[in-house]
């Protein structure tokens, strides 16, 4: 839990007692300058720690070391315009604070509502949108790796077209393209019967093997396409060695509320993820035989989850929904 208690007494105020939830819920042990503790948890974030004439709302230490900072802004603030702030504390610490790195490679701005994040060493960083904060454990995996998941998306190699349709072989290059540019969101979109799950199975291995992706989620609206999707993913050649997909990776058909972690690839009705997310133990397999689309096509409002430790945002590298099976929308995780 955090250490101290902060009086609330305004807006940014409020926002700190948010953020601290919200570090305290992705692992890190929120303490004050005054007494803190490294020995506490691995990862600690320390409120208005001192760089410089001005002081980081929060420092983010790893093993003792600092890995990142954390700008806290009142809610409402427009943050695409914070991170030049933030910027200010990743380097010119005191000499007494060991780093992983100058400048600290990690950046968040958060009003507590809405966040923010930046990795530093990705080719043309910027900061970008997050539901929530990354857990020490998966900054201690990202810090101490040669290159950024965004760096290998810009060196896949060139594409083996064997055994690939010309729309196949145009999408999967155009989706690279994307990717490599920076742009995490991209749709395919191809005629029925064309092939874009097999499409999708190609890049799901390239991702794997080359970009080094920790895993891929693949939802679907109803379990006969997660079916399908499953029998695609097993069935798939490899370019390379030739060898099937399960051969190289475990490959998960969610049929159960509980995730295999070693699992390369997950396909999942967007129902049992729901459900995962919102802590049940269980879903009833019958509401995965319809589309939801079909039940209730027009929700009265957005639907949310809560944060869920067991699955946090960095579960899944890249997600690929297939909901409406005329088009496939791919988008990165919590990490890309």
């Amino acid at each position: 839990m955090p250490k101290g208690v902060l009086v609330l007494s305004g807006p940014e105020d409020r926002a700190r007692r948010n953020i601290d939830s919200m570090l305290d819920a992705a692992g890190w042990s929120v303490q004050d300058l005054a007494e803190y503790d490294f020995g506490d948890s691995a990862g600690v974030a320390i409120r208005e720690f001192s760089v410089g004439r001005d002081a980081a709302d929060y420092l983010l230490f790893l093993d003792g070391k600092a890995v990142g900072v954390v700008e806290a802004k009142p809610e409402g603030t427009t943050l695409g315009g914070v991170s030049g702030q933030t910027l200010k504390y990743t380097t010119g610490l005191p000499s007494f604070v060991r780093c992983w790195a100058d400048p600290l490679p990690f950046c968040y701005e958060s009003t507590g509502v809405e966040t923010f994040f930046r990795d530093l060493r990705d080719p043309d960083s910027r900061s970008r949108r997050v539901c929530r904060f990354h857990r020490p454990e998966t900054l201690r995996e990202w810090v101490e790796e040669d290159s950024t998941l965004r760096m290998r998306l810009r060196e896949l190699p060139e594409l083996n077209t064997e055994g690939l349709r010309i729309c196949q072989v145009e999408a999967i290059t155009n989706l690279e393209r994307s990717l490599a540019e920076n742009r995490p969101r991209s749709l395919i979109q191809m005629a029925t019967g064309s092939g874009k799950t097999y499409t999708m199975v190609t890049e799901a291995y390239r991702l794997i093997k080359y970009a080094k992706a920790k895993r891929i989620l693949f939802l679907v609206d109803r379990n006969n396409l997660g079916k399908q999707a499953k029998g695609e993913f097993d069935g798939y050649r490899n370019p390379d060695d030739g060898r099937k997909l399960p051969e190289l990776y475990i490959i998960q058909h969610l049929r159960s509320n509980k995730l295999d972690k070693p699992a390369k690839i997950v396909v999942s009705t967007i129902q049992r993820m729901y459900s995962m997310l919102k802590g049940r133990d269980e879903l009833d397999d019958d509401i995965e035989e319809v589309s939801q689309w079909e039940v209730e096509p027009k929700a009265e409002k957005e639907i949310l989850v809560e944060y869920n430790s067991d699955y946090p945002i960095e579960t899944f590298d890249f997600i690929i929904t297939d909901e409406c099976h005329r088009s496939i929308y791919i988008t990165c995780g919590g990490r890309c």
